[in-house]
Order: C-alpha cells, then structure tokens, then sequence
C-alpha cells in the first residue's frame, strides 16, 4: 500500500501495444529493464517504501554504471552483465505513477516483458524476505498498480523485498514512508546483496532457477 504523495496524480491512460512476448526461455536475450521502485528525493532515501531505489543503487555500484541519464522520466544506468544489454530504472515520478516511464521505456527499448523485472517493497513479507514470481496483481502496492495499469496486463516478473508489517495498529501507508530502524540494519544490508544476485541470476540463468535459489 502507499498514501499518494503531493505531485502525484492517478492517471488512467490508453493502453498501448506492448512488444511480443514470444521468446522461448532458452533463447532469452537482452536488452532488460531492472525497475526499481521508489520515491524521488532526500526525505524518502531511506524510506521503507525506497527499497527498490537501494537495491537498483547496489547493482549499479556492482556493475560499475551510475544512474547519469535521464530518459522518459526516469533516472537510468546502462552497464552490460555477461554479454547483455542492461537497462536499469528508477522512476522519478513518484510511486503511484512509476507506470509512466516503465511502460515507455519497455516499448521504446521493445523488451519483452519476460526480461522486465521490477523490485519493491512488501510489507506482507517479513524483514530479510525474498519473493521472485513470473506474474500477479500488485496486492494493494501502488507503484506496481501503476504498471500493470499502464502495460496493459501483470504478466512480467517482479521481485518483493519484505518490510514486514507495521505494528499494532498503525497505517500501513505511513509506515512505509518511515525509515528502516536501526535494529534492521544488518538484515537489510544481507538482504539487498542477495537481492543482488537474484537479479543477476534472473539475468544470466532466467527466472526459474532465480526463484529456486532466492526466493524465501
């Protein structure tokens, strides 16, 4: 879930063709597109709800690219892993509209929606939790909602990074806006290096075995 942050606005646009989603897995190719959700800004950095900008910001330092270009609003590094063409995206629009350039850098780019994996944060899973799946509904996660609106269906990989559940009764909303504390810290820092490397496996070796060894 996330509360809709001033700038933001919900859009229910036409539907676009999408590429052709017709590669076989043993003749998966590049380019891909790795979105990371998130919210722009120094007040959001450490936010909960910006663990999918970290885990984007720890690849790039990984594959030595920094985030220098700006495309269809959205912040972009472009290094190479193994051979492919890597696209790695961090949404500027704040969350509730990330569908804005996640959809338009897929159709400029013409990836097939089997290589697009978007990571973000789900407070359904506990702290240290990885959850890799081929396709579902986004579970409430605006950011998520925004892209399968603007795409046109939720038949593309993603990666949930667990927060875990605000306590007692607190909102949801407000708790994700909140940082991550002090005592989750250590468990954070394990769980992005091994997001890290699922992403790469989903890169080099495909979802199946990405899921197989990280999902937990």
């Amino acid at each position: 879930m996330c509360m809709i942050l001033e700038g933001e606005t919900n859009m229910n646009p036409m539907i676009e063709p999408l590429p052709e989603a017709n590669v076989l897995p043993e003749k998966r190719q590049g380019p891909y597109i790795i979105v990371g959700l998130g919210n722009p800004g120094r007040r959001f950095e450490h936010n909960r709800h910006n663990v999918g900008f970290m885990l984007l910001n720890r690849l790039s330092t990984k594959l030595g690219e920094n985030f220098g270009k700006v495309e269809s609003r959205a912040l972009v590094a472009k290094p190479n892993y193994q051979g492919e063409r890597v696209i790695l995206v961090k949404p500027q629009t704040y969350m509730n509209n990330s569908g804005m350039p996640v959809s338009s850098l897929v159709r400029f780019y013409k990836v097939p929606l089997e290589n697009l994996l978007v990571a973000y944060d789900d407070v359904d899973l506990p702290v240290g939790t990885l959850r890799l799946r081929p396709m579902g509904g986004s579970a409430g996660q605006k950011g998520m909602q925004s892209i399968i609106e603007r795409l046109g269906t939720d038949e593309f990989p993603r990666l949930r990074i667990g927060t875990g559940r605000p306590p007692g009764r607190k909102d949801a909303a407000d708790y994700v806006l909140q940082d991550f504390p002090p005592q989750d810290m250590e468990m954070l820092n394990e769980i992005l290096d091994r997001a890290v490397e699922a992403v790469l496996t989903f890169i080099q070796d495909g979802l199946e075995k990405a899921m197989n060894l990280f999902n937990g």
